[in-house]
């Protein structure tokens, strides 16, 4: 069977299955539509919300950072694992107890203002819009390559299909919809990684054999990668090349990014009790750590094995680079799709791939008669052609196609729900129209679901950037913007409407603004995108750390000048602290 055959087959199957789940959970009234009813065990909320924060990001674009990053990948590793230990800690249990349907919701009860659930839906949307973004163009990288269709069809089909089970199911048909998708993509993540390792170290658990000896060679793994990258004038792989308050920046604004992400939070509203939300993060942080753990052998693997593909033999060497028209069948493929590319600037015939933007290395480059990188690879296709590049089963990457997919449309669907939630809930039913109907709120939400998978194709049609850094940048504007004030709303009787508000524009402002000037998302500000004119010397993709910062100060200094709010509303932040009983047992 062909491998175009075998993987319309597996993607065939996988939607197929996702359509039945829809249908069979099929939403019936609001709180089926927005919370699932409240009634997912923790186990299943777990692995849905696994699979609802894993998104492409993490299945696709993760290990290409950390192939092409190395020790400086690391940071996407911490940061999105450390936010389950907040979200866990600081948010889950006391959102569910509040028991409201959506983050905006709690924001407008707390801080007893319609205006500031305005805010905090503009704040949604701009997350969730930038974030699904980068889920769309996993959707359409995957299609194009592996169903050999162009972008914009492969994005009209994971429409069509996020379309159907999220608009019929809600959230109840998302969150088992979740279930497969992350037994199909934690296996299609896994399994390449197993037949990979075997074949390079001879040990088939990914995590032993990162640190492994190459089968033959008598060398390490990480050893041999620091020894090639080096000769190909690229930083050491062990070695960090960013400073360390760009480390710390873009781990924390990642970590709480992840514990201000609306369609993560409101998975936690899902849940019977109060005590089952802590549960659920914990199942999910389980689940995550199964793929965050074989993350960083894969990308290391995946990036000795390109080396070894065009540098086959010494570096150096006459001869020694890949000639082109000798070069594999895995090359010729994702030559098609654009993101990878071969430009022959010395007339050899031959790839060249090294540093060419290392000075120290060009004399170097230029003594081997190169005169110029030669190999342009997109680092969202490291993980979706690694099993080729290494001669795997048809099967098995037919399967990554399928997981690749799992994991961009699980998000896609988590993003639009809330999205939609914001709209006809917050919006129609909260502001609006407050005497609307179930079935006319039900309508208006499944309207404003399609018109969301509309906007989020055209985003996917036309990314900001790659994965991983799209989706850095919703992290970095959930961190600024609505974790401050859920955390505050929390723990703080002092703050009041006022500051909230304050609080949530000005960091939304400020890190949306950056972003945009240095990313030159509108604009095109050539020559600035460089460590030297960035604020303190931090990255786009760590400056949600600042935006945080300015949100807290601005909220406080606000609300300290202004009047606190009602006795009515401090009294509600008691009782979302104290747990249920705690009076009672304590009275004598």
């Amino acid at each position: 069977m062909t491998l175009q055959t075998m993987t319309y087959l597996a993607v065939g199957l996988s939607f197929a299955l996702y359509i039945g789940i829809a249908i069979w959970s099929r939403a019936g009234s609001t709180r089926d539509f927005y919370v699932a009813g409240k009634g997912v065990h923790p186990v299943a909320n777990g692995m849905a919300t696994a699979a609802d924060w894993m998104s492409a990001a993490s299945f696709i674009s993760m290990a290409g950072l950390i192939a092409f990053l190395g020790y400086g990948g690391s940071v996407y590793l911490m940061g999105w694992t450390g936010g389950y230990v907040l979200l866990a800690l600081l948010l889950a249990p006391y959102l569910r107890k509040f028991g409201k349907f959506t983050v905006p919701e709690f924001i407008g009860e707390r801080y007893y203002s319609k205006a500031a659930t305005i805010v905090a839906v503009i704040c949604l949307i701009f997350i969730s819009f930038t974030y699904v973004a980068g889920q769309m163009r996993g959707v359409g990288i995957v299609f194009s390559r592996f169903l050999e269709v162009d972008i914009l069809t492969g994005l009209l089909i994971g429409m069509g299909i996020v379309f159907f089970y999220a608009v019929l199911g809600g959230m109840k048909g998302i969150t088992y919809t979740q279930v497969a998708q992350y037994c199909v993509l934690i296996f299609a993540y896994t399994v390449p990684a197993v037949f990979i390792s075997l074949q390079m170290t001879g040990n088939p658990i990914p995590q032993l054999a990162f640190g492994s000896e190459l089968t033959g060679e008598g060398v390490a793994l990480l050893v041999k990668l620091d020894q090639v990258v080096q000769e190909l004038g690229f930083n050491a792989y062990t070695l960090g090349n960013k400073s360390t308050i760009d480390i710390f920046a873009i781990t924390l604004a990642l970590m709480v990014g992840t514990a201000g992400l609306p369609h993560v939070i409101v998975r936690f509203f899902t849940v019977p009790k109060v005590r089952d939300a802590r549960r659920s993060a914990f199942w999910a942080l389980g689940f995550i750590a199964l793929l965050y753990t074989v993350a960083p052998a894969v990308g290391s693997m995946a990036r000795l094995n390109l080396i070894d593909t065009v540098q086959p033999g010494e570096i150096g060497a006459p001869e020694a680079n890949l000639v082109y028209e000798e070069r594999p069948q895995w090359f010729k493929t994702w030559e098609k799709t654009g993101l990878l590319s071969f430009e022959d600037k010395n007339g050899d015939g031959r790839i060249q791939y090294y540093n060419d933007a290392n000075p120290d290395f060009t004399a170097t480059a230029e003594s081997y008669g190169w005169q110029g990188n030669e190999l342009s690879v997109d680092r969202d296709i490291m993980v979706l052609a690694n099993p080729e590049i290494a001669n795997l089963p048809n099967w098995v990457i037919a399967l990554v196609a399928a997981g690749g997919i799992a994991a961009a449309l699980s998000t896609a669907a988590g993003l639009l729900l809330v999205i939609s939630a914001s709209v006809s809930h917050d919006l129609c039913k909260g502001m609006i129209a407050p005497n609307l109907t179930d079935k006319s709120e039900l309508m208006i939400g499944r309207i404003a679901a399609g018109v969301a998978v509309c906007i989020a194709g055209y985003l996917g049609y036309n990314p900001p950037g790659f994965v991983s850094q799209v989706v850095a940048f919703a992290f970095g504007l959930a961190a600024a913007s609505l974790f401050p004030v859920i955390l505050m709303g929390i723990f703080s009787k002092r703050i009041n409407r006022e500051g909230a508000i304050s609080g949530m524009i000005t960091g939304l402002v400020f890190t949306a603004g950056y972003i945009i000037y240095f990313k030159g998302v509108f604009i095109d500000p050539i020559g600035i995108n460089t460590a030297e004119h960035w604020l303190f010397g931090i990255s786009p993709e760590g400056i949600g750390a600042v935006g945080m910062a300015l949100n807290f100060t601005a909220a406080t200094v606000v609300s300290r000048v202004t009047s606190a709010p009602p006795e009515a509303v401090q009294a509600l932040v008691e009782d979302i602290r104290v747990p249920r009983g705690a009076a009672a047992a304590t009275a004598h």
